[in-house]
């Protein structure tokens, strides 16, 4: 009998919109060749984090695929106080740009921008710092912005990055009551059902549920998309273990631990 090649052992290739002509390019073009992620974000503020969130779930996607990457942060004033929001929402660290720049022989180049800024998303910008200039790729993200009492002390971190991740990263965000409601929600939800699966046996997951995640994450890094298939998977008829295993695969893009309440009383 002959073996079959799903999709999903084949070299993925993740591609993304490039913002200086609107058109989709290979983030990885080389097979295994380094893929360097440069997010440039300035000072602190919400759309600041939302950059550096795209940037690492870019990461995420780039390495589930077998891609090495390397991630900086490019950026003027406030980096500490950046850095530590972002450590709080589960982003990885970036290295420094202006100590780490030289290069490596990478590959491909992917600036992750504010898309407000119209001259950096189109590659016409003119940093005096040549370390702070994005190049190769833009990948464009619009801004975010609190509600006008802000975001509540002592919400859940993961709670406001899933109400940064649920809408397109092209699309605008209000992290208003409501959207911070729907995505504590959902992680309420989708965290006691994980939990409760994990205590049937583990079944492996569908290539067909495998392959719509990968095609979603693949196309533009579309996580909304990825999002809809988990809301899919949460009421489908797959076996119990089969849905904690593809949720438990979904996280590793997502970053926000739906595997946390293992363990916890029914």
């Amino acid at each position: 009998m002959a073996r079959r090649g799903p999709r999903a052992y084949a070299q993925p290739v993740l591609r993304i919109i490039d913002a200086r002509t609107g058109e989709p390019v290979d983030a990885a073009p080389a097979r295994r060749g380094l893929t360097r992620v440069e997010a440039h974000a300035v000072g602190h503020d919400t759309t600041a984090l939302r950059v550096l969130l795209v940037a690492d779930v870019l990461v995420r996607a780039l390495e589930l695929g077998g891609t090495p990457v390397w991630a900086l942060l490019s950026g003027r004033g406030e980096q500490p106080e950046l850095r530590a929001g972002a450590a709080a929402l589960g982003i990885r660290p970036f290295e420094d740009n202006r100590v780490s720049g030289t290069g490596m022989g990478e590959a491909q180049v992917l600036s992750v921008v504010d898309g407000t800024d119209a001259q950096d998303a189109a590659g016409t910008g003119a940093d005096p710092d040549p370390a702070l200039r994005p190049r190769g790729v833009r990948v464009r993200v619009a801004p975010a912005d609190p509600a006008a009492t802000g975001i509540p002390e002592g919400t859940d971190p993961t709670v406001v990055r899933l109400a940064l991740l649920s809408p397109s990263r092209t699309a605008p965000v209000r992290l208003d009551t409501d959207a911070l409601d729907e995505a504590r929600d959902t992680l309420v939800r989708w965290r006691r059902a994980v939990a409760g699966w994990a205590r049937q046996p583990s079944r492996a997951i569908p290539e067909d549920v495998r392959g719509e995640l990968r095609a979603a994450w693949e196309n533009d890094l579309d996580v909304p998309g990825v999002l809809r298939v988990l809301r899919r998977v949460e009421t489908s008829e797959l076996a119990e273990g089969a849905r904690f295993e593809t949720y438990a695969y979904a996280d590793r893009l997502l970053g926000v631990e739906l595997t946390r309440d293992l363990g916890a009383p029914a």
